[in-house]
């Protein structure tokens, strides 16, 4: 293995080091090489030691205050599911066969998902925010973006600290570490972390509280340094969860009504929600409306189980060679996520994953890099190549079941319809036969076949592995003293293999035969139980679809990414650059059984439907810095153009990728009407187009002052002519009617403008004793939450506020009183379409805005992931 063999390479010689840089500013790795934010070609953020522990930052979700450009959000679960944005361009749902957008390094080793570093990260050095695609020097998955995150590193001075914090929802956390020389040339680091906390929202049937913290982290560093020349630091960590998140309230649209079209079309005539009150009628049913008081009504004996184990082992390798440097990370890393679920978020028993452990993600993951770097022709030609293996295995088993009121609750839906179907109920799915009799007589029973339902389920195994290796250079010419040009390539060949057992006890095949045999009966009776009550229906037996049996999948990518960039210096501290880049993410395979059924149809769909293909984006970039003793000011302007942007639909219950692309000529809005199938386009170009303006401020007027503002306006849309990915059966790339909102619209969880500012004082009190006054606040424009852009799904824009004040001695104690969230703002991070509870007619989606564009009628009823409350506590640290 390489870093066998760059072990033994440090016998060598040692080479004198480099000296410092001399500037006081913070040194970012956005080439792989140690460099003053201020002179990268390259739109980043970063934020040192002392702004993460104010902005009290212990995992990627709490930067969204500290960067505008940033957006970190969670859903139904923040093990599995969360997201990372940037620019507006990220990626949605809790879809474990879609890799992220914005890619996450920890101490340079990749983490699979987004969601895998939604968890405490223990003291930190640093974190950049790169903005634009990453993937020259990265890799595939940074499309959008990258995070990078710097853990505390071991020092050879000895050191240490300790730390508790107590806060509101009974929250306390306890941190603890020390580091210092073992022997000349070894030291070490080792921290530990552990949080418990309540949980922001109660289940009034059992009593519990929801979406709590009981976590803990212990993270160990070796660095051994026997001369100037080499360095390696070997890292051991260890994260579990034992928690129960996450729970979503019902959300407050349009009061809870059922919505049908005025007189004419075009206006909206609303009554009291029918299912809101069908639940209610049911035993045990009940429909909090008020999401902000955080009170949920849950299934009897459902959980929300999220237990995560997660850990690796990483080597970090530095040797100098008669001035060539090489670089090695080589890391293993295993994360496993047990889920459980209430799956409609309901009082109700309809869906359920089980708490028994029988669902789960695993990912374990090998990697292995390889860099060296130098100069040449006499300083003209700064290079860099390098070799990247990685070798991921994916694991996901899903266990949806329909619960003990799924046939009731259904059997009660088609008896809402009136007439001869009022006596439904009284028969259920499972009696469908009897139904048909009393409806019918003897020649529709004959045609018709029992639907058991309650009790069936699924029980899935996906298995992924996915080979990826890559070659890069990136190398720096300087053409004059104060001109330089960036050239950076990278090939990727990915190669992912899926194996897949599918084993459903679902009746929909029952379902869609009894459909059949009714159909061809042709008699009035026969077609109207067949077209107006049980086809309309049939995502109830049918969603979770019938398909059973092994999938056997392969998909190989040879993919080129790269980056160019001209680089002016007008004078020390002040640079301006422009750049092009090419960023490529994998295709891969949807790891759902939603994809191998088209409900609209009412048909299997093969096993290639399962694909979706690469995502790539062509980005330019024109930016200036200016990073002075007093100030540092960066803006950018930028335009990225995404083809093949990789879209997730969430059903209700299953996930759906496809590709959006554009369309060069028009569609006539056909992609945005309720009529399937007519807007396909094959003369395509790119889906999705970021275009807009940064700034990042740093203002340091005084010694004991520091003040910082961003601000980024992004325009991130879909083109105003889409298509989507070709259908599996007839090649037919028209965009499904249910996202019939998406044309010329801005994406989902894309602020048009979003401003962060922070004001930073510690002036001294006395001899030995500082005081310390933080405040930091971030402001988002209105932005829609979910994906199909459905209106009930918008959040408007609003601010949030994180404040801390504090002392400090010489001797090291400090005791802080902080609050985030000051005014305690109710927001939603994502909105959702409660699962089976009502929908549209037409197969049009139940929304406000369906109703009035085609007089479809809509009985969704809706719910929401909220962001956190307004919290506070005290915390008390002595370091050493």
């Amino acid at each position: 293995m390489f870093a066998i063999a760059l072990l033994a390479a440090s016998a060598s010689g040692a080479v004198e080091a480099a000296p410092a840089a001399a500037e006081p500013e913070i040194l970012v790795t956005a080439t792989q090489r140690p460099t003053p934010a201020g002179d990268v070609p390259v739109a980043i953020t970063s934020i040192g030691r002392e702004a993460l522990r104010d902005g009290a930052v212990v995992d990627l979700r709490t930067l969204n205050v500290l960067a505008p450009s940033l957006l970190v959000s969670s859903s139904s679960n923040e093990a599995g599911g969360g997201g990372a944005r940037i620019r507006g361009i990220g990626t949605v749902g809790d879809n474990a066969g879609l890799e992220s957008s914005v890619a996450t390094f920890v101490d340079g080793v990749y983490r699979a998902r987004a969601a895998t570093a939604l968890t405490e990260l223990g003291p930190l050095e640093r974190v950049d925010v790169l903005r634009g695609p990453q993937g020259t020097l990265f890799g595939r998955n940074a499309s959008a973006g990258l995070i990078n995150v710097v853990t505390a590193q071991p020092s050879r001075t000895l050191g240490g600290y300790a730390e508790a914090s107590v806060g509101n929802y009974d929250y306390w956390r306890l941190g603890a570490g020390i580091t210092g020389p073992l022997t000349e040339t070894l030291s070490g680091r080792i921290d530990g972390v552990y949080i418990k906390r309540q949980g922001f929202f109660q289940d009034v049937v059992s009593g519990r509280h929801l979406n709590g913290r009981d976590r803990g982290l212990v993270r160990g560093k070796l660095k051994w340094e026997p001369d100037a020349s080499f360095a390696a630091t070997l890292t051991v960590d260890y994260a579990k969860r034992d928690e129960e998140c996450c729970a979503g309230g019902y959300s407050v649209v349009r009061d809870l009504r059922s919505s049908t079209p005025g007189a004419g079309g075009g206006s909206l005539v609303t009554a009291p929600s029918s299912i809101a009150a069908l639940i209610r009628a049911m035993p045990g049913g009940q429909v909090l409306d008020d999401p902000g008081v955080r009170k949920v009504a849950l299934s009897p004996g459902q959980s929300f189980r999220q237990d995560v184990t997660d850990g690796g082992v990483a080597l970090n390798m530095t040797k100098t060679l008669g001035g060539i440097t090489i670089d090695s990370i080589t890391a293993w890393r295993s994360n496993k996520f047990i889920k459980g679920q209430d799956a409609d978020f309901s009082s109700l028993d309809l869906i359920r994953r089980p708490s028994d452990g029988s669902g789960f993600i695993r990912f374990r993951n090998f990697s292995q890099e390889l860099r060296a770097r130098g100069e040449a022709f006499g300083g003209k030609l700064d290079w860099l190549v390098g070799g990247y293996w990685g070798e991921e295995r994916l694991t996901l088993q899903d266990n949806m079941a329909y619960g003990a009121d799924y046939d009731r609750f259904a059997s009660a839906r088609i008896g809402a319809l009136g007439g001869a179907f009022a006596a439904f109920p009284t028969y259920g799915f499972a009696n469908l036969k009897g139904f048909a009799q009393n409806y019918g007589g003897a020649a529709l029973a004959a045609a018709v076949q029992n639907v058991p339902i309650a009790g069936t389920g699924e029980l899935d195994r996906f298995r992924q592995h996915d080979s990826n290796q890559a070659l890069f250079t990136h190398d720096i010419v300087h053409v004059t003293d104060r001109l330089s040009l960036t050239l950076g390539a990278r090939y990727t060949r990915d190669r992912k293999t899926l194996d897949a057992n599918l084993a459903s006890t679902s009746s929909c095949g029952i379902y869609l035969d009894t459909i059949a045999r009714l159909r061809a009966l042709g008699t009035a009776s026969a077609t109207a139980l067949a077209n107006s009550v049980l086809a309309p229906l049939a995502g109830y037996p049918c969603n979770i679809n019938s398909v059973n049996g092994a999938i056997d999948q392969r998909r190989t990518e040879h993919r080129w990414s790269g980056t160019a960039a001209l680089d002016y210096r007008i004078a020390r501290g002040a640079n301006v650059y422009a750049s092009w880049s090419r960023g490529y993410k994998a295709g891969g395979f949807n790891l759902d059984r939603g994809g191998l059924f088209n409900t609209g149809r009412l048909q299997q769909l093969p096993a290639s439907s399962l694909a979706f293909a690469p995502e790539t984006v062509e980005a330019w970039e024109l930016g200036a810095k200016l990073h002075r003793r007093l100030f540092d000011l960066d803006v950018a302007l930028f335009r990225q153009a995404f083809r093949n942007f990789q879209l997730n639909s969430y059903t209700g219950t299953n996930f759906v990728v496809s590709n959006v692309q554009g369309c060069s000529t028009s569609l006539g809005n056909r992609d945005s009407d309720n009529i399937a199938g007519n807007s396909a386009c094959s003369d395509t170009k790119a889906g999705v187009i970021s275009k807009g303006v940064e700034l990042d401020a740093t203002l340091r007027p005084a010694a004991d002052w520091v003040l910082t503002g961003g601000f980024t306006y992004a325009d991130t849309r879909y083109a105003k002519d889409i298509v989507g990915s070709p259908d599996a059966l007839t090649g037919d790339n028209s965009l499904p009617p249910v996202l019939f909102l998406l044309p010329g619209a801005r994406l989902s969880n894309a602020p048009a403008y979003t401003a962060t500012g922070s004001v930073r004082w510690t002036p001294a009190i006395r001899e030995g004793l500082r005081a310390l006054a933080y405040v930091g606040t971030r402001y988002q424009s209105k932005i829609n939450t979910g994906s199909d852009l459905l209106t009930e799904k918008a959040q408007k824009g609003f601010g949030l506020v994180d404040a801390r004040v504090g002392v400090s001695t010489a001797s090291g104690w400090s005791l802080e009183l902080w609050a985030q969230n000051v005014f305690n703002v109710t927001y939603t991070q994502v909105a959702f379409s409660e699962p089976l509870q009502g929908g549209g007619s037409g197969g049009m989606p139940g929304t406000a805005a369906a109703v009035t564009a085609f007089g479809t009628t809509s009985s969704q009823l809706f719910g929401a992931f909220l962001g956190d409350p307004r919290t506070w506590g005290l915390t008390a640290r002595k370091r050493f």
